[in-house]
């Protein structure tokens, strides 16, 4: 799937948000995530970041090409995303391989809800 670097950036910082929103420590906390992330430091945002764009960027890149709508978001079905994502996952054993899957399928459909509507102007299949 075609996508421009600003859709990339805000798909994988909402992501590394999610993620860091759903530690135990914020969800009784009930902190404020962005504040939070505004406060951790960089090298930590970077690490959270390079983890997270390691397992879902191979995945979001070989998704195939949708033709998005202005004000739109690509969606795809479950079975599609989880069919890439075990094309992604190497050789490892099969109970780590399950769960490998169900995590990364979770970070990509997490990482697609997260991307900001079309705009005129970004790619498109039809330009």
């Amino acid at each position: 799937m075609r996508l421009t670097e600003h859709e990339l950036t805000v798909a994988l910082t909402g992501t590394a948000k999610t993620f860091l929103g759903s530690g135990r420590k914020f969800r009784k906390g009930g902190a404020d995530i962005d504040q939070v992330w505004d406060e951790t430091d960089r090298f930590q945002r970077f690490k959270l970041l390079d983890s997270i764009g390691t397992q879902i960027f191979p995945v979001l890149t070989d998704l195939p090409d949708v033709d998005v709508p202005v004000g739109g978001r690509p969606s795809f079905p479950e079975e599609q995303i989880r069919e890439v994502v075990e094309r992604h996952v190497g050789d490892v054993g099969r109970l780590r391989r399950a769960v490998t899957v169900k995590a990364r399928v979770a970070l990509v459909q997490t990482a697609l809800s997260n991307l900001p509507p079309r705009a005129e102007g970004d790619l498109r299949l039809n330009d």
